[in-house]
């Protein structure tokens, strides 16, 4: 639709639909304005799934690996079909809008939304963004660009502010936003946080860069709550604030324009956009949006299963991956994350996936009829107890599996009932009258001794077990963030001895308090096992089996929206578990089951060292693939691994005095570590696969033409497995009279090779990887001059090196391409594999 089209409609509408259409109607929904055509569009959370409107555990979504997996697999490619993945389930609940995907960056590893962030590097972040959108938005449905900008860290997120120098800004924090808006985002959400002293609903960066210099024509959605102004917020380029129907905004916006303080202009470009948005989605007069074929829920599973082996990253192999499923005869699984694993991060984008095939699961499945597994869980991992579920208790009025949940009035007479699958209930049914929400729920408890309960919520909570009140007391909120208030709310706990078989009825109850949202939780945690013991049997277990496979990772009290890590140390007895087991069994593959980085302080001592990421509904099944060999870890890493928290150049994440200070400027991720000249444990771009290469030769032309060079680099498949490798491209300017990083990652691409070919890959530099910011100019610049152009493995692992010329575009004579200047030897190998298992054929 035309813009001419478009302001036909805007004034069709009086002042009063005009700003009506600003706030949204619902927690989910926008406003409708039929005199125009306009229905109300939905949004949801959708990162790595598609929740829809509600909370409720019995609608169920497909659940993609985390952002940083999607991240590893540097494939725009399988980004994009899973970005259409998200289309359709979005298509299929009724959402226009999907809230995601997030485009922040890995600037500290404490950062505790890692999961849900791609990488600390701007050029692969705009790139696998830039794929994710085009994906989303190609079966109609708008993707969000998220939380522009520079929201990297979760300390006081709500009020922080940010100051990152003006370099840095547009380098490094910007660029990935600037990517999505190249690649046609139909919305932008702004944060939280302040950048600059403006908060950022507030910010003038709304105007400019976003829909001044970069012509963004979408809208700019308000983070839940964050529009906390009426006439500064609306004199910015924000356009819309969730949720509804209350906001800042209103008739208080209604008057502020009526008494001229806001001019109707503005509001009129608000609409324009927000009508332009529905038409893009289908939801404005009969403008029917992109459907393209639907893909079945077995084509999907197969991509999700993919996307698992895709993203995970090989970090360390001494011959002992793949396995050969005719070899081997026994296998011990060990670690509490095998069979309960963490597939996503916990917060507000949180899904309920439509089935889980965990990592023993997905082990059993591969060797069924042909080997056998056992199973020992380690150690108790030291954290909360998990909700009850289906598996673990039974409704007391019913006896089916799971939970009875009922809505009391203030005199305690039911007023609604129902049947839930999981004590874990955000969004519990409000009913008129309703005062409290009660959870029960039979638990027969598997094993004696002092079992551990907990119930959350704000205001009074009760927890009784067989009448015995554990905890009764009243909690007032703490805080008004969304992702503590309406999905992680505190527990409290209590204790009480139980024995092993005797069913006993569990009650926990939460009143409903003004402004203290309604999620409620019931938890529960048998007794630990002795560690020593736990410990010896995981031993036994390894020592007895052929091969062992121990995964271990983060659990959602260190990793998860609304607070930072402060350590990098795996939880609980985590690292002596590995470390055990590796003594035990020379063949161990460890796992570890993280979405942002841990130190893994015996990573040099298992026989092989996979990152599984978060990985999302089918993780047990992509792992057990790469386990075997039918498919190749591909993934690399989107972000540098210190081998210690003390080794990383950049960690701050809490602000002093309400200000967070970007002190580093553009030097984040493998940028800061080549300029501190410290080696981590894995730089960026590092990973493995089930073969080896040659980096041969590079080629670049003479000169820079105005939109980037292309660089040519030679490879050879030294290995015996067809196999793929991603190289990756690097610039640097020793000579430079601008202060630069050591290096920075320009460019890549992936090429797939047969044992022994050689072939040559295009890698494409754009222009934007030669340009840097100018304060004094406030505009980009390029700097002339010799610039050398690395390729190689890894920000690391660079063996090829040779340099290009950057001059004006019209001055740069005609000469013959650069060939390889400097070769890098190559890195030692590997220590020597383990002997390979030998069978007698009898």
């Amino acid at each position: 639709m035309e813009d001419d089209e478009l302001t036909r409609l805007v004034d069709k509408l009086s002042l009063a639909q005009k700003v009506e259409m600003l706030t949204g109607a619902t927690t989910w929904r926008t406003a409708a304005q039929p005199a125009v055509g306009l229905r109300e569009m939905v949004m949801s959370d959708g990162p790595t799934g598609v929740r829809g409107e509600s909370w409720d555990e019995r609608r169920t979504s497909a659940l993609l690996p985390a952002a940083t997996a999607l991240a590893a697999m540097w494939d725009e490619d399988l980004t994009g079909r899973l970005g259409a993945l998200l289309a359709q389930e979005a298509r299929g609940k009724g959402v226009h809008v999907v809230l995601g995907p997030t485009l922040n960056l890995h600037r500290s590893p404490l950062a505790g939304r890692h999961f849900e962030c791609f990488s600390e590097d701007p050029e692969l972040t705009g790139r696998t963004g830039a794929a994710l959108i085009r994906g989303i938005q190609s079966g109609g449905v708008a993707a969000t660009a998220k939380h522009y900008v520079a929201n990297d860290s979760e300390t006081d997120r709500l009020t922080v502010d940010v100051r990152v120098p003006e370099r840095a800004l547009h380098e490094v924090y910007l660029a990935p936003f600037e990517a999505a808006v190249e690649a046609g985002a139909w919305a932008v959400m702004s944060g939280y946080n302040g950048v600059g002293g403006a908060t950022m609903t507030e910010s003038p960066l709304l105007g400019e860069p976003l829909k001044g210099r970069w012509g963004f024509d979408g809208v700019v959605v308000s983070d839940w709550a964050a529009v906390r102004s009426t006439v500064p917020s609306a004199l910015a380029a924000q356009d819309l604030a969730m949720p509804g129907p209350q906001s800042p905004w209103g008739e208080a916006l209604l008057s502020a324009v009526r008494a001229g303080q806001v001019p109707e202009e503005v509001i009129d470009d608000k609409v324009r956009r927000l009508l332009r948005l529905a038409e893009r989605v289908g939801a404005l007069g009969d403008a029917a949006p992109v459907r393209p074929p639907r893909q079945g829920p077995r084509r999907s599973r197969a991509l999700l299963r993919r996307a698992v082996a895709a993203s995970t990253v090989l970090l360390t192999n001494h011959g002992v991956l793949p396995w050969s499923t005719g070899a081997v005869r026994t296998v011990a699984v060990i670690g509490a994350h095998a069979a309960r694993p963490r597939l996503q991060g916990g917060g507000s984008a949180g899904v309920f996936p439509q089935h889980t095939v965990t990592p023993l699961d997905g082990i059993r499945a591969a060797l069924r009829g042909r080997a056998e597994v056992t199973y020992v869980p380690g150690p108790a991992l030291v954290e909360q107890p998990w909700p009850l579920d289906a598996d673990r208790c039974a409704d007391p009025r019913t006896g089916r599996p799971g939970l009875l949940l009922r809505v009391l009035d203030r005199a305690g007479h039911e007023l609604y009932a129902e049947h839930r699958l999981s004590g874990r209930l955000l969004e519990p049914a409000l009913v008129p009258g309703a005062h409290t929400v009660e959870l029960s729920a039979t638990l027969r408890p598997s094993v004696g001794g002092e079992w551990t309960f907990g119930v959350g919520g704000f205001g009074r909570l009760e927890l009784l077990v067989d009448g015995e009140p554990l905890v009764a007391g009243t909690y007032p909120k703490t805080t008004d963030d969304p992702a503590v208030v309406h999905v992680g709310p505190p527990c409290r706990h209590g204790r009480i001895v139980l024995r092993a078989g005797r069913a006993v009825e569990v009650v926990a109850r939460r009143s409903l308090e003004p402004d203290t949202g309604r999620a409620t939780l019931l938890t529960a945690a048998p007794p630990p096992p002795d560690r020593a013991a736990a410990l010896a049997r995981a031993v036994e277990a390894a020592r007895a089996a052929d091969v062992a496979v121990v995964v271990v990772g983060t659990t959602e009290g260190s990793e998860s929206e609304g607070h930072d890590r402060v350590t990098l140390a795996l939880p609980g007895d985590q690292d002596a578990l590995v470390a055990a087991v590796a003594a035990a069994q020379p063949r161990t593959v460890a796992v570890v089951n993280s979405g942002g980085p841990v130190e893994l302080p015996w990573r040099d001592e298992v026989g092989a060292l996979l990152l599984a990421w978060f990985p999302g509904q089918e993780s047990g099944a992509g792992l057990a693939d790469v386990l075997f060999g039918q498919a190749e870890p591909g993934g690399r890493l989107p972000t540098t691994w210190a081998a210690r928290l003390t080794d990383a150049p950049v960690t701050r994440t809490r602000p002093e005095d309400g200000v967070l200070v970007y002190g580093e400027g553009t030097h984040i991720g493998h940028r800061a570590w080549l300029g501190a000249g410290r080696e981590p444990a894995y730089w960026f771009g590092h990973g493995l696969g089930y073969t080896t290469w040659d980096y041969e030769d590079i080629e670049v032309p003479a000169h820079a033409g105005p939109d980037g060079f292309t660089v040519r680099v030679t490879v050879r498949n030294t290995g015996d497995r067809a196999g793929r490798e991603v190289v990756q491209v690097y610039l640097s300017r020793p000579e430079s009279a601008v202060e630069r990083p050591a290096r920075w990652l320009a460019g890549y691409a992936a090429v797939t090779a047969r044992p022994g070919a050689r072939t040559e890959v295009e890698v494409h530099v754009p222009a934007r990887a030669l340009r840097h910011w100018s304060p004094g100019d406030h505009d980009w610049r390029t700097e002339p001059g010799r610039y050398r152009v690395h390729a190689g493995r890894s920000a690391g692992d660079l063996p090829l090196t040779t340099r290009i010329e950057v001059t004006p575009a019209h001055r740069a004579p005609r000469q013959p391409p650069h060939r390889t200047a400097h070769r890098t030897p190559q890195p030692p190998g590997p220590r020597p594999p383990l002997p390979a298992l030998q069978r007698t054929v009898r």
